[in-house]
């Protein structure tokens, strides 16, 4: 890949003043005979010693400050700040150009960061450590041909987990297992091409979950879905126990799938808020260039959890 051209230093954001807050009223003073006695130095001696309390995993990503430029000079990130806890379903949301693609890119470590960082789990995307983050992070691209080229089905699925070293009745249980998830355990031993292109993008997150990652990215999952394969796949995603960033133009469904969404434009998160919040914000919709379909009111609909 060509070397990053350098990217603008992002300036920090000062943090604004937490407005001071109001003195507490004063209580009536207690006299020292009808305090409470003290606790002797003997009695606390014979407490048991403190068990520390353990430590609470790291959120499943963590982006800071990140910036990159491609070689040809064009900026397409400005300094980016996400957060995304275990287990959540965001939506990355935002026009064409803003960076979405961008910022999926880095997470797995196929571009590099030019300023800033991104942690997946804890872990530094940095060379030394890719081979890791590559299994935690498990991208589904828009069109499930680029991910599809094997002679069957199950020899797909089975393909992350050999690479990495998997094999006999291990590599069969995790490509089983996958499988079922996606519901499309018959169609094991058929020809990918034989298939609809619903049952194509399953088995395409078939072939991320038999790594067992723990992001799901999902480019515009929905796209070129009838209406009972995008039902299908809602359902699936939903009775996953993983980490899902979803980048999508297919505003309803994102209200369907994400409790939270984020807006990227011009190379920046311009709004993270709850998916029906950012919604039905009118003038962030307009100033982002979002819209919805006629006749959809997401203040009426209930989100789905």
């Amino acid at each position: 890949m060509s070397p990053v051209p350098s990217v603008p230093s992002v300036p920090p954001v000062a943090a604004a003043a937490a407005p001071a807050g109001r003195p507490a009223p004063a209580g009536p003073t207690t006299s020292a005979s009808s305090a409470e006695p003290t606790t002797s130095a003997s009695s606390a001696s014979s407490a048991g010693p403190t068990t520390p309390a353990e430590p609470s995993p790291p959120p499943s990503l963590e982006v800071s400050g990140l910036a990159y430029a491609y070689p040809d000079g064009h900026q397409a990130l400005f300094g980016v700040d996400l957060t995304v806890g275990r287990g959540e379903r965001v939506a990355v949301l935002g026009p064409n150009g803003a960076g979405k693609t961008t910022l999926v890119l880095h997470l797995n470590g196929i571009l590099d960061a030019g300023a800033g960082t991104v942690r997946v789990a804890g872990l530094p995307v940095e060379k030394r450590n890719l081979a890791v983050i590559r299994r935690r992070v498990g991208i589904v691209f828009q069109d499930p041909d680029d991910q599809l080229f094997m002679p069957t089905v199950r020899e797909d699925v089975a393909f992350g987990p050999a690479a990495a070293g998997m094999r006999g009745p291990e590599l069969e249980e995790r490509v089983v297992t996958a499988l079922r998830r996606v519901g499309m355990e018959e169609y094991a031993d058929r020809p990918p091409h034989h298939l609809s292109f619903g049952q194509r993008r399953r088995v395409a997150v078939a072939t991320v979950l038999a790594m067992e990652p723990e992001i799901l990215v999902l480019d515009e999952p929905s796209s070129n879905l009838d209406p009972a394969s995008r039902r299908e796949l809602a359902d699936i995603l939903r009775s996953l126990d993983v980490t899902v960033l979803m980048v999508t133009h297919d505003l309803p469904y994102a209200l369907e799938l994400c409790p939270r969404a984020v807006v990227l434009s011009d190379g920046v998160i311009a709004a993270d808020n709850r998916t029906q919040d950012l919604l039905c914000d009118e003038e962030l919709m307009r100033a982002h260039r979002l819209e919805l379909p006629f006749g959809f009111d997401p203040g009426s609909v209930t989100p789905g959890v």
